[in-house]
This record gives C-alpha cells, structure tokens and sequence, in this order.
C-alpha cells in the first residue's frame, strides 16, 4: 500500500474554508452594517419630514393665532360701535321727552303751587317747591297720575306753614317720566 500524506491537502482545504469563512463574515457584517446604515438614513429622513412638517404647522399655527387675535379685536371694536350706535339711538328716542316733561309739568301743575326746582336722574325726576296748603300738592300728584308722560308719584316730604314762616309748604315729590317709545315696543 502506497502511502500518501493527506494532511497538506486537508491543511490547505482547512485555510480555503477558513478564508471563505472570514469572507463570509466580512460580508455578512459588510451587509449588516449597510442595512444599519440605510435604515438609520430612512428614520434621519422620516424625522427629518416630520421636523419639517411640525414647523409648518407652527408657522400656520401662529398666522392664525395672529388672525384670531385681529378677529377679537374687531369684536371690539363692533361691540364698542354697536354700544356707541346704540346709546345715539336712544339719544334720538329721548329728544323729544324733554320737551313732553316740561308740557306735562305745565298742565299738572295746579294753582298755588311753585316749583324751585326740577331735578332728573335717568326717568327718574325730582320736583322741589312750595304750595299754599298740601291739597294743592295732592292736587299735583292726582294730575301726575293722569298724565301720559309722568307716573308713580311719591311725596318725599312736605314742610307745614308753621315751620318754613312764609305761608307756604315746601315739598320734595319724585316721579318717574314714562317713555311712549318704550311702551310701543313692549
């Protein structure tokens, strides 16, 4: 039997195996890494579109903050006009009482009785001066209960003649001035 040595043949298979081995796991790790570095690329490039997404939407967020606030703004500004429009409206409507007053304070003012003085706050109107005896200052307010443009008097106070000494009584009377414009609406 012939003798042939077969260790330097599996050597040299070994070290062929052995090299396709560590070229295999270059590859692999060659591969690897790529995979690695091109999905890292994918997420960097959905972040990226995000990021960019995200600052758009700031941006628009801020032009509508912007607009929203000039929208206030301009509800300002209405409800302001609209108060201002309003209160010329009932400017306009109240002109004309001021004349019916001084016409009602003419006929309910019976004989015997002077006014000193004539005070309004809002409707509400405040009568001050003397009478020759109270019937005539309930003769007043009897006229005041008749009357279109005035109603609810209230006698806040009457000074006999013994204690102003002039032979007169003073009074106080409250009433409240009506308006035609506001009964027509209601």
């Amino acid at each position: 039997m012939a003798r042939i040595n077969l260790l330097p043949w599996r050597e040299a298979e070994r070290k062929e195996r052995q090299k396709e081995f560590g070229l295999m796991v270059l590859a692999g790790a060659l591969l690897a890494a790529f995979v690695v570095f091109g999905v890292h690329q994918l997420i960097q490039s959905q972040i990226g579109a995000q990021n960019a997404r995200n600052d758009f939407l700031q941006k628009e967020i801020k032009a509508v903050e912007k607009e929203i606030r000039e929208i206030q703004d301009l509800d300002k500004t209405k409800q302001n006009l609209l108060a201002r429009m309003n209160i010329i409206q009932e400017l306009q409507s109240s002109r004309p009482q001021i004349v019916h007053l001084f016409d009602e304070v003419v006929t309910t003012l019976p004989d015997g009785v002077f006014l000193d003085e004539i005070e309004q706050q809002g409707a509400l109107v405040t009568f001050s001066g003397q009478a020759q005896s109270n019937a005539r200052v309930s003769s007043m307010m009897r006229n005041v209960d008749d009357s279109e443009w005035l109603e609810r008097p209230a006698l806040v106070f009457i000074e006999s003649k013994e204690k102003t000494g002039t032979g007169y009584s003073n009074f106080k009377l409250m009433v409240k001035q009506t308006s035609q414009n506001a009964e027509a609406e209601e």
